[in-house]
């Protein structure tokens, strides 16, 4: 597994445990140092992480524009992309958007829109 790989497995296990800080280290680390062929993909992680992110740390309108932001980096994938459903992803993305945008508190999102990232690897 090359380090391209394993900073991408460390993203998605951080994320699936809830630490969307690191997740978004992780991968922005392979996003930023690497050209990828699936950059856009890569980005919409980092902001779909970011916004969850943003809940835990109590800010709902950094939240709302990064789970705007991040639907749209996923729009040119389909099927699996990095071991991943981007049918799942996306409808998490939309989920977690749509949520945000009708509470007025992050007191009040929906933690049950979060799931894990099943990774097909």
């Amino acid at each position: 597994m090359d380090k391209i790989d394993q900073l991408f497995n460390k993203g998605l296990k951080a994320f699936n445990e809830k630490n969307f800080y690191d997740a978004h280290e992780y991968w922005e680390e392979i996003w930023t140092e690497y050209r990828l062929s699936d950059a856009k993909f890569v980005q919409g992680l980092i902001q779909l992480s970011v916004g969850f992110y943003h809940l835990t740390n109590h800010n709902l309108n950094g939240s709302r524009g990064l789970f705007r932001k991040c639907q749209s980096k996923f729009e040119n994938y389909n099927g699996i992309q990095r071991g991943l459903s981007v049918d799942e992803i996306q409808s998490l993305a939309k989920h977690a958007f749509e949520n945000v945008m009708d509470i007025e508190s992050y007191k009040d999102f929906n933690w049950d829109i979060y799931h894990p990232l099943e990774g097909n690897n």
